[in-house]
């Protein structure tokens, strides 16, 4: 795979090395979002299928991975549209989820969040932090991981996320709750406490 694989202007004249290029890349897009291997490989292969037919109608103003993601996006959209269904809050309740043991009966903290040793943009910087950040979203359930992706990382309005998986804001609005209490977890235990204790 090649490292510079998002040259702007460039053409599609060789399909054949789209995977060797772009696959990996794809893979771990798709991953990020569906968190289910089978289904990034179906997606990603669905992604190259597409591409091919659509090949003629590449116009180069973007480069191809660029093309190639837009393609893999609306394949996911597609995959969670058919695997979507109404989520009712007892159906997303879990004893992590319980506000109990994070605030006191007058909302302070009841042990308070760690610090962060560098600012959040030297954090976000980090590949060690990725890597963390990737295997917390990992653990997620798969619901809330699609969703929290389509929100936060794709950046989809929320009146679009509703309707294109069929749930109610309210649904939504307790499953990124949800998502942000456990990924905060995650991460005090795996990234910040242990950067903390770091020389």
């Amino acid at each position: 795979m090649t490292a510079n694989g998002d040259r702007s202007g460039e053409v599609a004249s060789d399909p054949q090395t789209w995977l060797e290029e772009h696959g990996d890349y794809l893979y771990r897009y798709a991953m990020l979002r569906v968190h289910n291997p089978q289904v990034a490989e179906d997606t990603v292969q669905e992604t190259l299928l597409a591409a091919l037919e659509a090949k003629d109608r590449f116009d180069g103003r973007a480069s191809v991975r660029t093309w190639l993601v837009g393609i893999l996006k609306h394949k996911i959209i597609d995959y969670f549209r058919r695997h979507s269904r109404e989520f009712s809050i007892s159906d997303l309740a879990s004893p992590e989820d319980s506000l109990e043991d994070v605030f006191d009966r007058d909302g302070n903290w009841r042990v308070p969040p760690t610090a962060w040793r560098d600012s959040p943009a030297q954090t976000l910087e980090r590949k060690e932090f990725w890597r963390i950040f990737e295997t917390c979203m990992s653990e997620l359930p798969q619901r809330l991981a699609q969703v929290f992706a389509l929100r936060e990382i794709e950046g989809f309005p929320s009146e679009e996320i509703c309707k294109r998986l069929n749930i109610s804001a309210t649904n939504l609005d307790v499953m990124m709750y949800r998502t942000r209490l456990r990924l905060a977890r995650c991460l005090d235990a795996k990234w910040f406490t242990t950067e903390k204790a770091r020389p």
